[in-house]
């Protein structure tokens, strides 16, 4: 614990409520992966014919992927504002979401592809960051 000017402060939650380190990274991989994921979406909801409709297992209109990747694109951004603010729900929500959007995006390949797999990318390096963060944070 660091003192200065007769106040203790500890360097471990002034450095997690600025967004320090491995948090940073995290929070700043939440809000592109969600807002990504949003851009997804509204293209999703206002243009399904942009996407190719490939025969695929997951058979869901382009609309309700599009709303999907809405919902999911706004609970990221929130879960990332909370991680770099700090807030100790923050990090338990964007583990959470991430994995949701990882698998969502997985089954989302074979519409858009190198889109999906670019957001699979940030979804895993948030997910691992955030680990790591509570690892280290103990």
């Amino acid at each position: 614990m660091a003192q200065t000017s007769g106040r203790v402060r500890d360097p471990h939650n002034s450095a997690r409520a600025l967004g320090g380190g491995l948090t940073l990274f995290a929070g700043w991989a939440l809000e592109m992966s969600g807002t990504l994921s949003i851009l997804l979406g509204v293209v999703g909801v206002t243009r399904d014919t942009i996407f190719s409709s490939p025969d695929y297992t997951y058979e869901f209109s382009l609309t309700a992927w599009g709303w999907i990747h809405i919902v999911i694109g706004i609970g990221l951004v929130a879960a990332g504002l909370g991680v770099l603010l700090g807030k100790s729900w923050g990090t338990g929500a964007g583990v959470v979401l991430a994995a949701v959007s990882l698998i969502t995006q997985f089954m989302f390949i074979p519409f858009y592809p190198l889109w999906s797999i670019s957001v699979m990318t940030l979804d895993i390096l948030a997910v691992w960051a955030l680990a790591r963060t509570v690892a280290v944070d103990g």
